[in-house]
């Protein structure tokens, strides 16, 4: 039998798919604590110069300088703050730069290697180093080791969504992606919640990567993805898994035998991964257009979130009241993309366009206009809209490339994304040449890649290819030619 035909035998989403997805999703509260660490780690607390002129030396400045005793951060310990600011943002970039390395390096190399073991190895090392960040005696071994957590990190949790995905028949990955997405923001407010109570950075830092220790001693009993076995020709051991998962899901005298997969019967097919995503005119187009909507994704969703910390107020409630408004976004994706007359396609086309023109009309509202019309709210709005396009982006994308360079395309889609993210944390900033030069970049940003969107095929209810032959398979044809007529 096929794999979607093994999968609807099986069980698409049974008890076992359900154990497995609901750990992974949990895994992402461990990821956004990490992502979003410098939020709170690197926060300026309130502060007093005792004379007149800002000293030149950090030496010099740490005699002069008296910080509010509300809290500690990275700031308050290496005192990054007048000409030293700039470092605080250097090491959320670093982060973001590690994460563009993780996604480069884990997408093709689980392709290759498989998910279970390069997931594993990046979970370890995310965990290690996140501990070096809590006791880092130094601000250059704090932003070393950001750095390397930035690289596990987006590897590590690139493979999971893809694990996450591949472990359920076709119709679920929406809901497990939707799930992964939802989850992160989440983690947000719960790394907010944590921050508030522990107002010492090297301990806050401490408690929120010990979670990821819990989820690597569990991630051992995660088995290998079925898909991925069966794209590399592995069909014995697909068909164990599989069996695993009818077991748990209570079909114990299931039998299945699966046919070879396609894509393995040529050895020129082992070698697929980035150079395919080159070399096929089909896969080369979606990867350009897909790299430009994560990039701008990336830089509003982080920029925004980011900027939490530039309003005025309570800084635990701001980060929190931005992860929680991306719950809302759940329920919208999952009612919207299921839709015929909606799709994929057209959801995230309008919610990127929506996002855009919110961030852009941020600047013709006055700061005292009230909350109903403020540009708080209007930028509370973009980040609801740019999270559920986010949400969305990942489904679509995983379902717009075949099983054997999925991990590849979903690695160079994320590379591109973090770009956004190594900018994002300086955008905020730009609004000392104007106030409204963030929102700006923001807006434009959204509704070009909104556009752009437009571009892509639309793959609600179409088959998944499990090789890059099956885009040139009777089915693919047959919807190719309806297109064209």
């Amino acid at each position: 039998m096929e794999l979607d035909e093994a999968f609807g035998s099986v069980g698409q989403f049974g008890r076992s798919q359900k154990r497995l997805t609901a750990f992974l999703v949990l895994l992402q509260v461990y990821v956004a604590c990490q992502s979003m660490l410098i939020v709170l780690v690197g926060a300026v607390p309130e502060y007093h110069i005792d004379q007149g002129e800002i000293p030149a030396s950090t030496e010099e400045l740490a005699r002069h300088v008296r910080f509010a005793d509300n809290f500690t951060s990275i700031a308050t310990e290496w005192y990054l703050i007048k000409h030293e600011a700039y470092k605080v943002n250097l090491a959320s970039s670093l982060y973001f730069a590690g994460l563009l390395i993780g996604n480069i390096v884990f997408g093709p190399l689980s392709d290759k290697l498989g998910r279970k073991p390069v997931y594993m190895s990046g979970l370890f090392f995310d965990v290690i180093f996140g501990y070096v960040t809590a006791f880092a005696p130094s601000y250059e071994i704090f932003a070393m080791s950001r750095f390397i957590v930035g690289i596990m990190n987006g590897g590590m949790s690139l493979v999971s969504f893809v694990l996450t995905q591949e472990y359920v028949g076709k119709s679920y990955w929406a809901l497990t992606g939707s799930l992964t997405n939802l989850t992160f923001a989440v983690g947000i407010a719960v790394y907010a919640f944590l921050g508030y109570y522990i107002r010492e950075w090297r301990f806050l830092a401490f408690v929120s990567n010990s979670p990821g220790v819990f989820f690597f001693l569990l991630s051992f009993m995660l088995p290998e993805s079925p898909r991925w076995l069966y794209s590399q020709g592995n069909t014995a051991e697909a068909e164990d898994v599989l069996q695993y998962l009818a077991c748990g899901n209570g079909k114990e005298r299931l039998i299945i035998k699966l046919k070879p997969c396609a894509g393995t019967m040529k050895k020129n097919d082992s070698a697929s991964g980035v150079l395919n995503l080159l070399k096929h005119p089909v896969l080369r187009w979606r990867t350009i257009i897909l790299m430009y909507i994560w990039y701008v994704c990336s830089l509003v969703y982080y920029g925004l979130t980011f900027n939490a910390g530039e309003l005025g107020g309570n800084l635990y409630l701001n980060v929190a009241l931005y992860g929680l408004i991306e719950v809302p976004a759940f329920p919208l994706c999952m009612f919207f993309i299921e839709k015929s007359w909606s799709g994929r396609r057209k959801t995230t086309t309008s919610f990127l366009i929506f996002a855009g023109f919110a961030c852009i009309f941020t600047m013709f509202l006055p700061e005292n206009s009230g909350f109903f019309f403020s540009p708080t709210l209007l930028a509370l709005c973009g980040k609801l809209t740019v999270s559920a396009a986010f949400n969305i982006v990942y489904i679509y994308t995983s379902e717009l490339y075949p099983t054997v360079v999925r991990n590849a395309g979903l690695g160079v889609c994320s590379m591109t994304c973090r770009f956004g993210g190594v900018l994002a944390p300086f955008v905020p900033s730009m609004k000392t040449l104007n106030p409204s030069v963030p929102f700006m970049v923001f807006g434009i940003s959204g509704v070009s890649a909104g556009f752009l969107t437009l571009l892509l095929p639309e793959t609600l209810n179409k088959p998944i290819a499990e090789s890059i032959e099956d885009l040139q398979g009777p089915v693919y044809q047959m919807l190719k030619n309806k297109k064209a007529e």
